[in-house]
């Protein structure tokens, strides 16, 4: 049986373009979409999508709700089911308006990839997440050994990120000229590294305390001073492979490139944190640490407003609603502590926060 179909194809090359270009979807997602299409296209045997119909949707929905993760053998989540078959719907519905296509497609035939509201709200739900300690951050970056060129590297990466809050792709593209030790910032130049959104923003270094602070500013050192290296060579670069005392391929030293992606920095976190005997935290967990630590030192909405943008949120609302979920053990510390209060004294805190917030208001702050 043919494992392809060349108009299918076809559009889908158009539909991929679309997505980048019309709708400024990046790689990963439509990577998603490709992969949700493979699974369909697989399901059907590969045949036209011009001989679409809805049974094929409501075939395709009953057997992909049973399958299990090839890694894992359980069940897939309803989140992934549920992003699947979004993504079929949104395609299908646009090719029902698409030449050659209208009059076999309707757009309604589309909506039958929905899932019910039942899986729906089940796939929404928010769970809690694993975010990494500040202090587990610092027993991690205590316990790196740094005798190496690359060890002194992997130990600043991961002070680097703590600091910053950069993402996994901005961190494994950044340049020397984007850090300025003397005003303790970067410039997350969206032209150079890969921003999210390729959104251009300042980050000035967090106040996270132990020696993170030290170790980044001695790497940054060690680079323009001792290897000699200029402003456009890559603050994080990737390992020299040559051959090792053994006499096979090793890293011997560092070359003057930077990763093309993230995933030996997601290695470099791992290999860390397991041997600090501690679990895995990916790189972009310390950002949920970053607006943990936020909630509990930022004692103005001006403040606060201040750590959003030092992330690269245009509003707080998007840090709370994406990063600030309070953890169930702060919840029952914030708890305790208020029977621990007097009325009167939580009523003069609301009556100061509600006074600001309204003070600064009405100034267009």
């Amino acid at each position: 049986m043919a494992r392809h179909n060349a108009a299918n194809t076809r559009i889908k090359r158009i539909y991929f373009d679309y997505l980048k270009e019309a709708n400024r979807r990046d790689e990963a997602s439509i990577d998603a979409v490709a992969k949700a299409l493979a699974r369909f296209e697989a399901a059907t045997g590969w045949k036209d999508f011009k001989h679409f119909h809805r049974e094929q949707a409501k075939a395709f929905k009953r057997k992909f709700e049973v399958e299990t993760n090839l890694r894992t053998g359980k069940p897939l989540s309803r989140a992934t089911v549920h992003s699947t078959l979004s993504n079929l719907r949104a395609f299908f519905h646009w090719l029902a308006g698409q030449p050659g296509y209208k009059s076999r497609l309707t757009y309604w035939d589309a909506e039958f990839f929905n899932l019910s509201e039942k899986d729906v709200r089940v796939a929404r739900a928010s769970r809690p997440k694993p975010v990494p300690t500040l202090e587990q951050i610092h027993h991690v970056l205590a316990t790196m050994p740094a005798a190496t060129d690359i060890e002194r590297r992997n130990r600043a990466l991961i002070a680097f990120a703590i600091l910053t809050g950069a993402r996994d792709g901005a961190l494994a593209s950044f340049k020397l000229r984007h850090v300025n030790l003397a005003e303790d910032e970067v410039f997350q130049d969206a032209r150079d590294v890969r921003t999210k959104a390729s959104k251009s923003f300042t980050t000035w270094f967090f106040p996270v305390g132990g020696e993170a602070l030290h170790i980044v500013t001695d790497w940054c050192q060690f680079l323009r001073t001792e290897l000699l290296w200029g402003e456009e060579d890559p603050l994080f670069p990737k390992a020299q492979v040559g051959l090792g005392e053994s006499g096979g391929f090793a890293a011997i030293g560092l070359s003057r490139e930077g990763w093309r992606d993230a995933g030996p920095i997601r290695a470099i976190f791992k290999d860390a944190f397991t041997a600090a005997e501690l679990p895995y935290f990916n790189p972009h967990s310390f950002r949920d640490t970053l607006v943990h630590l936020g909630q509990r030192i930022c004692t103005t909405p001006e403040d606060f407003r201040a750590w959003s943008l030092n992330l690269g949120h245009e509003g707080v609302l998007t840090t709370f609603t994406s990063y600030g979920r309070m953890s169930p053990q702060r919840q029952a510390e914030l708890i305790r502590g208020m029977g621990k209060r007097s009325p009167a004294e939580g009523a003069e805190r609301l009556a100061a926060m509600v006074a600001e917030t309204v003070r600064k208001y009405q100034a267009g702050i």
